[in-house]
This record gives C-alpha cells, structure tokens and sequence, in this order.
C-alpha cells in the first residue's frame, strides 16, 4: 500500500505547477493534502486525478487551511474534525476509514507568525492529544499523514541551534512528540525506516533555503502501535516544486 503526503500551500497554486500530473503516475492507494486553501466548489475539473475518489474538509474562513483525501477505494467511512469546534471549524482533520484500517489528513497549526498563533497551537496540541489516546486504544489502526508543524529532533532540521526558541522546535513542541512516541505508543514511520537519514520536506521562501536545502522535517505519517512492522520504504521527492513543502511517500506491507 502506498501513501503520499503533502502541504499543498493552495491547492489551486499547486495544481498549476503540474501536482496532478505527478500524482497520476505514483499509483498511490491514498493521497493526504494539506492547506488546500479552497472551498468545494473551488476545486476545477483540472484538480482531479483518474481513478481517485475525492474526500474534502475546507475551513470555514475562505482561503485558510483546509484538508483532503484522494482514495481508490470508496471508503466506508469519512469522519470530518475531531469534535473540537475551534478547529474543526479550520478543517484540519479528516479521517477515511476502510475495514480495520484509518488514514487521517492533518494539519497542524503553526505559531510562525506571533504569540496569538503559538497560542492556538498549544490548545491545539492539548485538546489533540486525548483524541490520539482515544484513537489508540480503539481497535482500528491508523496512519496519521500530514504537516505537524514540529521537527522532533536536531536531525530533523537543518539549522537546529539557532531555531530552538523559534516555533516548530520549542522544547514543550518536541517534548509533546516525544510523549506522543515514548509514552502513548504511536510510531514515526519515516524514522522506522530511515532512522539516520537527514531530509527534509519544508524550506523557507527566504533566501536560498530550497537550493541551499536548509530544511524541516515537519510532515510525517505517525502509525498507531500495530503497525509497526508495516512501513517499507520511505521517499521525499524533490525532483519538482509543488509548494513549499516536498511530498513525503511511504510504501507498507500488511
């Protein structure tokens, strides 16, 4: 089974620099998409790939965040948010369900941009955790694919010494994936495969970040406990500049 997972910063932008195109030719079983930035009725006939059913989840407020699933199979369920209004009504999370088997689109909020936002990204990471503790003691598996906005360890970003009071690398963000991995039991699947390997899936617009591949590891696909002999292989692709994030494949064995 592969997955591929992207932060799309705009699904229209994205689809414009040939997105559809490339993942028409991956043959993924499920397609996570981030920041889509578009209502429904946004979404051309041109935002579409043959074969793939489409699931969406768009933020009330024109414009802003938003999630998506593209799936080959018709799911049997799709849940939309996770029963917290402040962020449901953001469109951050979106769960396909297919027998015992869940793969959730999300989207973190980021603090980049001042204390206000920070703010919500701490309620948001409290009000998330009982969710995933929730989720782990069900008896389906998931596969929780998209932008967590935090880089869990120095490998995972390329300048980690000057970025450790900047958001996206506080000591409370990695801390709260630390107890995500160490004490509630989920797994980094990029990490169960590559545990050394330093790339990267975000680069800052500002200088010469992507050439100069000055970057954060920032999407995952975090797997609940059963899982974890499932993932297989793992690929960043940079062969193409969709947005400012790179599509993050893994392929699992069941």
């Amino acid at each position: 089974m592969r997955i591929i997972t992207l932060n799309v910063n705009g699904i229209r932008s994205a689809g414009k620099r040939g997105l559809f195109d490339w993942l028409e030719r991956q043959k993924a079983d499920v397609v996570c998409l981030q920041e889509t930035r578009a209502l429904e009725h946004q979404w051309e006939d041109s935002h579409h790939v043959p074969g793939y059913l489409k699931h969406l989840y768009a933020a009330e407020r024109p414009g802003y965040s938003g999630v998506a699933v593209l799936s080959r199979r018709e799911p049997d369920r799709v849940v939309r948010g996770f029963k917290v209004d402040e962020f449901d009504r953001e469109g951050r999370y979106l769960e396909v369900q297919f027998d015992k088997l869940s793969v959730v689109s999300l989207y973190l909020p980021s603090g980049s941009s001042g204390p206000e936002r920070q703010a919500s990204k701490f309620r948001f990471l409290d009000a998330f955790l009982p969710h995933l503790r929730k989720l782990r003691r069900s008896r389906r598996e998931y596969i929780l694919c998209g932008d967590w906005n935090i880089a869990h360890r120095q490998i995972d970003l390329k300048n980690w010494r000057s970025n450790q009071k900047n958001s996206g690398f506080l000591p409370e963000e990695r801390a709260w994936l630390d107890h995500l991995f160490d004490e509630v039991g989920f797994i980094d699947a990029y990490r169960k495969v590559k545990p050394k390997t330093e790339e990267y899936t975000w680069w800052s617009n500002r200088g010469n970040a992507w050439a100069n591949n000055v970057g954060w590891r920032i999407d995952y696909q975090i797997l609940s406990p059963g899982l974890h002999g499932a993932p297989h292989a793992a690929r960043i692709y940079r062969d193409q500049r969709f947005s400012d994030h790179a599509p993050l494949l893994m392929d699992y064995k069941f």
